[in-house]
């Protein structure tokens, strides 16, 4: 009897011996969500200005997915959509700062199902809270060094490490981490000499755009600080091996053009994902991607099915390197942000041409870059209207940011920042016909009204409790 003792102690010992050193089962996930970033200013998309060594080290390590997308160019709409697999207007959070329908499930409820622990850390701008059953994470948010007028708190990549430290990892790990870089307001300039930056050909070049855009460039590389703080990390507590991480952002940044519009810099969003011993270094894919893919992407890795009433699919197989295609329609929406931005659009991209709809063209666009306070971007837009006064070239832009005709039509091979509307060509004029019935079409399978024109008001809009 001792002797049969004997054996189930030594038996249970070896068993808790090997589990305790065993890696869990399904790989942890980790998805890294930058704010207002535009997928172009890291080393990793060809900028040779920004310094993103970390952004750029993911790139060589993993998948660089050429061309992602997020579901609109606002804050809210886009996380909402990449936290449930359902497109803005299906989800109900389909303006800034509203909040997803009663019954709407969420990612955390769907990963703790498939036996992860699931946490988030940092900003979080979804609601509400009770939808969204996160762990989250205490004391995940410190007061930023070096930012002028903050309202709010930054990512603390400390309290993340204490995490990685104190966590089971025999048990799967879902970790979502948010910086809130580089969302305005900027960090002050940090070496970028503004003589020697190159601006994208959508921005007037004044002295007052390089100074922030150094600014801007110099927020971005804090947050690529934040990546490499969270991925070495990972390493030292032993993780990486056994990580799925994912890198994105949830759309482009605070620029006219940018953020609030649904030309490729709102929308295109960075997407770089490093899976050790599943996707090859270096690897790049030109297929298209949504990020509303990206919860049904995690369902599947994590064991589980994506859900069949999700407007995102899965795009494994395009991690595997079994294939390089994934869709062939990429669909983007915006509704407004608040009484600042009331312009709602929809559109359409394809390989080759982006189609958008301005529902109320008669509106005059405005944004906090052009009707907020310095900090927002006013400290330049106003030596870009100062400049309009004498510059033709410089009217026009301000003319083409203020006022939207009802459709515009890009060819984004030879014009991919989307500065000449051909939508008035006629040698385009089956193509803008196929696309507009496109629109039309998916608008009604999203449930919209198209008889009615959804405003920030008609949502589900109240305060939303957000993360300590």
């Amino acid at each position: 009897m001792i002797g049969l003792f004997r054996a189930l102690l030594i038996g249970s010992l070896l068993w808790w011996m090997t589990s305790a050193a065993s890696p869990a089962a399904s790989p942890h996930i980790v998805l890294f969500v930058a704010d207002d970033f535009s997928w172009h200013d890291c080393g990793a998309y060809g900028s040779t200005v920004v310094h993103t060594p970390n952004i750029d080290r993911l790139a060589r390590e993993g998948l660089t997915v050429r061309r992602a997308f997020a579901a609109s160019p606002t804050c809210t709409p886009s996380r909402a959509a990449i936290f449930t697999g359902l497109m803005p207007m299906r989800n109900g959070a389909h303006s800034n700062h509203s909040l997803v329908r009663e019954g709407v499930r969420t990612l955390p409820a769907f990963m703790k199902d498939l036996g992860y622990r699931v946490v988030i850390a940092g900003k979080t701008h979804i609601g509400p809270r009770d939808q969204f059953p996160f762990e989250y994470l205490t004391n995940s948010n410190v007061m930023p060094p070096g930012k002028r007028g903050v309202l709010w708190t930054d990512l603390n990549t400390t309290a993340v490490d204490q995490l990685l430290a104190k966590h089971d990892a025999r048990r799967p790990l879902c970790l979502v981490v948010c910086s809130h870089s580089p969302h305005v307001y900027w960090k002050e300039n940090e070496g970028y000499d503004p003589t020697k930056i190159t601006l994208p050909p959508f921005l007037l070049d004044t002295p007052e755009t390089r100074q922030a855009r150094c600014r801007y460039y110099s927020d971005v590389s804090w947050m690529d600080k934040q990546v490499g703080e969270v991925s070495d990390s990972l390493r030292r507590h032993g993780y990486v091996d056994n990580t799925l991480f994912i890198f994105t952002a949830d759309q482009g940044a605070q620029w006219p053009f940018g953020k609030w519009n649904l030309y490729d810099e709102g929308i295109r969003a960075p997407l770089l994902i490093r899976w050790p011993g599943k996707i090859k270094p270096a690897a790049t894919t030109d297929a298209m991607i949504s990020l509303v893919d990206i919860l049904p992407t995690m369902v599947e890795i994590a064991g589980g099915k994506p859900m069949a009433d999700w407007d995102g699919r899965s795009f494994l197989n395009v991690l595997l390197g079994k294939t390089n295609h994934h869709r062939a329609e990429i669909y983007a929406t915006h509704t407004g942000d608040k009484e600042m931005n009331r312009t709602p659009m929809r559109s359409i991209r394809t390989d080759r041409f982006k189609y958008i709809l301005n529902l109320i063209p008669e509106t005059r666009f405005t944004s906090h870059i052009s009707e907020g306070v310095a900090l927002d971007g006013r400290d330049y837009w106003d030596s870009w209207v100062k400049l309009a006064e004498t510059d033709r070239k410089a009217a026009a832009v301000i003319s083409r940011y203020r006022n939207r005709p009802r459709e515009e039509l890009y060819d984004v091979l030879s014009d991919p920042f989307e500065l000449k509307n051909l939508a008035s060509d006629s040698t385009h004029a089956r193509t803008l016909a196929e696309l507009r019935e496109k629109v039309r079409l998916w608008r009604l399978q999203q449930g919209e009204d198209l008889n009615r024109i959804f405003m920030p008001e008609d949502g589900r809009i109240g305060p939303l409790r957000y993360a300590d």
